[in-house]
């Protein structure tokens, strides 16, 4: 098995691409959604936060505001780190859950849909291949605004604070480009499944894993032999 990352931009169609690989059965790890899990009331991550942040951020239902606690972090790069430091090993930890648990359940790849995947180039030393999901500037400025109701200005302001999708183009081994209408974004979407689901990469992982437990296998057969005699 081996890892695909998944990223995009605002307004850049990412969600569409991934409705469509779960259709056709990919395993999807979805970094903001595990985000969300791990700060929830009572877990340990909301814990640290309260006792950073205090109660101020929480919601009448004691989940945190996303907004309130954004509006912190935005202004204070101390703040961020600060968080990021409590949020990324549990992201981390659940991550590597979910990727186990489709290994063992003998998928080829694993998608992992992280927003901020070329940001942190760290990340993409463990992706196999990298996908980014593009589209030109006037279309996702103009998706931005029909979606949020922004203006101009604010909308624009919003791009500018990620990273350029046309950089962000030069790091991926693969680009989906979503300027167009829904069967064009399908119709690359499924060209990319063949290609990963055609690929070697899974049947070496597999050699490997299986070498390494048939090895395991023999040794304690050995060794339960000379225990017996």
């Amino acid at each position: 098995m081996f890892l695909v990352g998944l990223s995009g931009g605002i307004a850049s169609g990412k969600s569409t691409v991934v409705a469509v690989l779960r259709e056709l059965g990919c395993a999807v790890v979805d970094a903001d959604v595990i985000a969300r899990q791990v700060v929830q009331p009572h877990s340990k991550a909301h814990q640290q936060i309260l006792q950073h942040f205090g109660t101020e951020i929480l919601l009448e239902n004691g989940e945190i505001n996303r907004e309130a606690l954004g509006s912190i972090i935005f202004s204070q790069p101390e703040k961020r780190r600060l968080l990021n430091s409590i949020t990324h090993p549990e992201i981390l930890k659940e991550m590597l859950k979910q990727i186990l648990k489709y290994f063992v359940l003998g998928y080829r790849y694993v998608i992992l849909d992280i927003p901020l995947l070329f940001e942190t180039r760290g990340l993409t030393r463990l992706m196999k291949y990298t996908v980014l999901v593009y589209c030109d500037p006037p279309t996702q400025l103009a998706r931005l605004m029909k979606r949020s109701g922004l203006g101009v200005a604010e909308a624009e302001a919003r791009i500018s604070s990620q990273l350029p999708l046309e950089e962000k183009r030069r790091w991926a081994t693969h680009v989906i480009d979503n300027s167009g209408d829904w069967e064009s974004t399908r119709r690359q979407v499924l060209q990319l499944h063949t290609r990963l689901e055609d690929s070697l990469d899974f049947l070496w992982a597999r050699l490997v894993v299986g070498t390494a437990v048939a090895g395991l296998g023999g040794l304690v057969f050995l060794l339960i032999r000379h225990f017996i005699s």
